[in-house]
């Protein structure tokens, strides 16, 4: 098992990146957010590995980060979902967003990405929602106001919902807000306020 590869980048391009290493150029195939996060052809850059076996081949895939690999797996263990699959859902959202819309339900959001439908998107809200928690969203940026203020950031959030935004709009809102109000009435008015309504 190929846990990472660190080596100069040879090349960057959609979906790809090739690392040299020592002479040996290694292709990973990447989210968008990793393709973004290296650097320069030529300058240093070290990709988290999954190693992937297949009938008719073998594919090797670069994540920047470890949490970026193992929501990765996890989507691949969510039956019907393969690895180019998980591979689009990454490119289309950010661990965290991801991680949102797991937690909130958000079918929606999911179901931008290539090739997954809304059964695909609720069926990997289904089988993930015990295996994501607010450790995933918190990891992936600034700290979600379910964490600062559970109960007023939840029923803002829970609001929102009602109200026909999607569970990563609501969060987001909510997020932007989190440090100027502490009860769910200001935090639904701000929030509000700041998507437009």
């Amino acid at each position: 098992m190929i846990s990472h590869i660190e080596g100069r980048v040879a090349e960057k391009r959609a979906g790809e990146l090739v690392i040299d290493v020592n002479g040996v150029g290694f292709l990973l195939l990447c989210p968008a957010s990793t393709v973004a996060a290296a650097p320069a052809a030529g300058e240093t850059f070290r990709c988290y590995t999954h190693f992937s076996v297949y009938d008719g081949g073998m594919d090797l895939y670069g994540f920047a980060s470890k949490e970026d690999r193992e929501m990765f797996r996890r989507l691949c263990s969510v039956s019907g979902v393969g690895s180019r699959t998980a591979l689009g859902v990454l490119s289309t959202l950010s661990l965290r967003d991801l991680s949102l819309a797991i937690l909130t339900g958000d079918a929606a959001s999911i179901a931008r990405a290539p090739n997954v439908g809304k059964k695909t998107a609720q069926r990997i809200i289904l089988e993930l929602k015990d295996k994501v928690d607010q450790q995933d969203v918190d990891m992936g940026g600034a700290p979600a106001a379910a964490a600062l203020n559970p109960d007023a950031a939840q029923e803002a959030v829970q609001a929102l919902l009602a109200l026909g935004y999607s569970g990563t709009e609501a969060q987001r809102a909510v997020n932007a807000v989190r440090d100027k109000a502490d009860t769910a009435d200001m935090l639904i008015l701000l929030a509000l306020k700041g998507l437009g309504g």
